[in-house]
């Protein structure tokens, strides 16, 4: 028996839509990343692209366990000497919520470039209205 590999060409892309509002910012990041690696699917291969599109609307609702709104730290370097930047949780979601949610679905994602082209259809939006009503994105509920 030959193992199954997914036409890469034939693969057809679908739009889902999760509301992050009140919901567990681990919990919308893992899904997210499974939807976009297309681990959903009985098509999936682990070296094609199969995943679908992602779209997270009220990024800035989402909510944080225990205490890493105030004890989680993110990280970015300029790449200068000294250019190390940190900041609280609380400070990202003031300045930039959609942050939030990127940079945990972006950590669940391969480190290559088919992750970075998964990574790429992912669309984050801090409030409730989105863009993409055209594509008819399906509403997927987080546990």
């Amino acid at each position: 028996m030959r193992t199954f590999v997914a036409p890469a060409k034939n693969t057809e892309s679908r739009w889902h839509v999760i509301d992050a509002n009140g919901r567990v910012l681990g919990r919308v990041a893992t899904l997210a990343a499974r939807l976009l690696q297309g681990k959903h699917k009985a098509i999936y291969t682990p070296f094609i692209d199969t995943g679908d599109h992602v779209v997270v609307i009220n990024a800035a609702q989402v909510r944080l366990t225990g205490r890493k709104e105030d004890q989680k730290v993110y990280r970015r370097h300029s790449g200068y000497e000294g250019g190390l930047r940190e900041e609280r949780a609380s400070v990202v979601r003031k300045r930039q919520p959609i942050r939030l949610v990127e940079e945990a679905v972006r950590g669940m994602l391969p480190k290559t470039k088919m992750g970075d082209a998964m990574y790429r259809k992912l669309k984050v939006y801090a409030g409730p209205d989105h863009p993409h009503a055209a594509q008819q994105p399906r509403r997927i509920e987080v546990a």
